[in-house]
Order: C-alpha cells, then structure tokens, then sequence
C-alpha cells in the first residue's frame, strides 16, 4: 500500500494468521516471569521426580543383579565362564539375595527421598500457598 505523502514509501499490513505467527515466534525469544502457580506446580513435581528416579533406579540395578546371580546357577554360563559349579552356584545365589535385596528397598527409598526432598522444600512451597490463597 502506497503512502499518498510520498511517493517512494512503501508499507504493508499483515494478516491475523501471520500476526499470530509471529508472536508465537516472538514468545519463544522473550523472557516470560513464571506466575506463582506455575513455579508451585513445578516445585511439586520436582520433589517426585527426584524421588521416583531413586526408586526406579535402584529397582532396575536390582533386577539386573538379580537376573546376573540366577543366570550363574541357572544356567551353563558359569561352565562358559569357566567357573566351577559349587563357586557358581554360591555366588548365584549372593547376587541374587543382593538384588532382591536392592529391589525391595526401592519403594523405601521413595518414600526417604520424597520426604527429605519435601521437608528441603517446604518453607517455600508454604510460603507460595500462603501467597496464592490470599489473593
């Protein structure tokens, strides 16, 4: 669209659809403030992040164990290993009643982890609360 003051100007009006483009483009460069109930939500599910990755690590460390002990006396892989069986057949079952071991401490260690972490935390996740239910 030509400018009638001046012959050489030039201007151009975008259409709603690119418009929005470009402050969903705009949106990704600037620095948005988090509101108070997003940073609550995000504190709260970094408490049971934290706690379920423990947990679920020492289950999976646990069942690999486990599945390493059983499969030396289960197996001929202690024969293949060039272990003799009564040595196999006892360090199958250490390692065994280790990973059993470990599996069952995974839900304790959720709940340790998840209420070290909550306890961390809590003065500020308090402090939000107060906040957001004030108004």
């Amino acid at each position: 669209m030509k400018n009638p003051n001046n012959k050489d100007s030039f201007s151009y009006t975008y259409s709603a659809g690119e418009i929005s483009e470009i402050k969903k483009i705009r949106d990704k460069y600037t620095h948005k403030s988090e509101d108070k109930f997003e940073r609550l939500r995000r504190l709260d599910a970094r408490v049971n992040s934290k706690a379920q990755v423990a947990s679920l690590s020492a289950g999976i460390i646990g069942t690999l164990v486990l599945g390493c002990g059983l499969s030396l006396f289960m197996s001929p892989l202690a024969t293949e290993l060039g272990i003799q069986m009564p040595i196999a057949v006892i360090a199958g079952l250490i390692l065994s009643a280790l990973g059993g071991a470990l599996i069952s401490l995974a839900y304790p260690l959720y709940n340790l982890v998840l209420k070290r972490e909550r306890s961390k935390i809590a003065p500020e996740i308090i402090m939000i609360t107060d906040e957001l239910m004030k108004g």
